[in-house]
């Protein structure tokens, strides 16, 4: 009677009308009951409506950290078989990577808490560029976007190549991190993932600038000197090295004419000696191809 008052009621809410009127009923029974009737709830497909191809608008030209930032999902295991997931941030303009958040799971409001985690220590950047999957078209994350004032780029569906510098990050993280090291758990693999970035960073991976520096960044607390001060050293230029001086051979005269104070008087030709020192001279060029 409930089925036949409303068709497009699942199992589950007729289960839910039955026990309010007072009958309680197994779900497992219930869902036998329910496909020996033949009540399933048949979905109608959608058709896929073909929309015309968007063209791809060209982004402004990067000047600075923190203008536009780019992130992803990667996926890993760990040595149970549980799957892993990894959410990468990435500067475009730096390649530095502000965060890694990794976990089993990682929801909207997961992604949220690793932004406000990299805002405390680097900033945000004024834009930031994603896919369409569930976490970032979200309400959540739209909403904490709207209020920080931070614009949401999404890509065109199944063009990654939009979002291309942090498919080369995910390169990079699943070359020199992931392929590496068997996890054991997922706090495991967080302080993996952890000092890899940071060693990334120190190793001159990206090209920050001193006008991005935090006050606790590892270049502070390596030269001892606060953030304020690093700010405004000018970055020293790169010496360059003198050219190496080039080396040309001089021509040597057998002699240098027919007549002069130092040939024989009146012969028209060189003495004995200049002679000699011509002949040698000759096969010494002949030996060394100068001509």
């Amino acid at each position: 009677r409930f089925a036949a008052a409303r068709p497009r009621f699942g199992y589950r809410r007729l289960g839910l009308l039955l026990r309010r009127g007072g009958l309680e009923v197994n779900h497992k029974r219930l869902w036998r009951v329910y496909l020996e009737e033949g009540l399933v709830v048949r979905r109608k497909k959608r058709k896929r409506k073909r929309l015309a191809a968007a063209d791809r608008a060209a982004r402004p030209e990067l000047t600075g950290p923190n203008q536009r930032w780019s992130m992803d999902f990667m996926s890993d295991g760990l040595r149970d078989g549980r799957s892993l997931r990894l959410l990468n941030v990435v500067d475009d303009w730096s390649r530095f990577c502000p965060v890694v958040e990794v976990d089993l799971s990682l929801s909207a409001q997961r992604v949220i808490r690793a932004l406000e985690r990299a805002r405390e220590l680097y900033g945000l950047g004024l834009s930031i560029v994603t896919d369409n999957g569930p976490e970032f078209t979200s309400r959540a994350l739209n909403e904490w976007a709207h209020q920080r004032g931070i614009e949401l780029i999404f890509i065109r569906p199944g063009n990654p190549i939009e979002n291309a510098y942090a498919e080369s990050f995910n390169g990079r993280v699943r070359e020199e991190c992931l392929n590496q090291h068997l996890f054991d758990d997922p706090q495991h693999a967080r302080e993996l993932c952890e000092a890899w970035r940071e060693d990334t960073t120190r190793s001159g991976r990206t090209r920050r600038s001193e006008d991005s520096l935090p006050a606790n960044s590892w270049l502070c607390t390596r030269t001892g000197m606060p953030a304020r001060v690093l700010r405004r050293c000018p970055r020293a230029p790169a010496a360059r090295q003198p050219a190496p001086p080039v080396r040309t051979l001089q021509p040597t005269p057998v002699w240098e004419a027919t007549t002069g104070p130092n040939l024989g008087a009146g012969s028209g030709r060189p003495p004995a000696s200049q002679r000699r020192s011509g002949c040698v001279l000759l096969l010494l060029a002949s030996h060394r191809n100068i001509p």
